[in-house]
């Protein structure tokens, strides 16, 4: 009975955890960019009082075993990188990323590493560099002269500036960057990831080639994380969680029982 607490216990708090988890997503239902996270769940090691296949007396073998597991735990968190929609942004500077890869930007924080995202919500800062809404400078992007009167991003990533005469230049190219293991990126908040060695390194294309994905300037991607699903996971934590509470009510009810009969 020992064993049900402490099993119930681990449940309890692995719904904890899914609940965290589900909280975030829905807290992050507008955020840019963003990519839900669904908890992976495993169980625990198993007390084998009899292993399968186990020899009788009469020459026969168990076709099961005895086993008694120790409860699950959370392993880790899977994050869904499916394409969220697309809304409209500042005709400019907004650009979504219609399929695989992300924008690579210069972290702030003075280290010199690149972050990488799919939020395409970009503004133009006092210098005329095309950043992200914490300051970010899009890596690839030209800097925009003043007089500029648009600005042109290609579905290749092509910049084209026209001033005030008119006239259309060339500007620059903005690439996208892909990894063999989206999921192994860490996660570092201000919708930004970074390079690890679960994900793989980096590699850079012109979007619309080599499996990358094209652009839509005007246009943000929106979190992919769906309110109704979230909800429904919810309920369905919320339960289990409930359940385990009561499974530990239920051993101590029993060890109470046995207590009492050897008094």
């Amino acid at each position: 009975m020992i064993r049900s607490l402490y099993s119930a216990a681990s449940g309890m708090l692995a719904q904890q955890t899914n609940i965290d988890v589900i909280a975030n997503n829905l807290a992050n239902v507008n955020t840019p960019g963003f990519k839900g996270s669904t908890p992976q769940f495993e169980d625990l090691l198993y007390d084998t009082q009899k292993q399968p296949g186990t020899e009788l007396g009469t020459g026969d073998k168990t076709p099961g075993s005895l086993a008694v597991g120790y409860g699950t735990k959370v392993t880790a968190t899977a994050r869904d990188f499916t394409q969220g929609e697309f809304v409209a942004g500042d005709p400019q500077y907004s650009v979504a990323i219609s399929g695989r890869g992300f924008f690579k930007v210069l972290m702030t924080d003075g280290s010199g590493t690149n972050g990488y995202t799919r939020a395409g919500n970009f503004a133009l800062n006092a210098n005329g560099e095309i950043v992200t809404p914490d300051g970010a400078k899009l890596v690839g992007a030209p800097t925009i002269p003043t007089g500029t009167k648009s600005v042109s991003i290609g579905p290749d990533g092509t910049v084209t500036l026209t001033d005030s005469t008119g006239q259309t230049a060339s500007a620059g190219q903005i690439t996208l960057s892909d990894f063999i293991n989206p999921n192994g990126l860490k996660a570092e908040g201000n919708n930004l990831f970074t390079e690890t060695p679960a994900s793989g390194t980096a590699t850079e294309g012109k979007p619309g080639s080599t499996g990358l994905g094209s652009l839509q300037q005007g246009y943000v991607e929106n979190s992919n994380v769906s309110v109704v699903n979230e909800m429904v996971k919810m309920i369905q934590a919320q339960r289990a969680y409930e359940v385990n509470s009561k499974a530990i009510q239920a051993a101590d009810n029993m060890m109470e029982q046995a207590d009492n009969l050897r008094r």
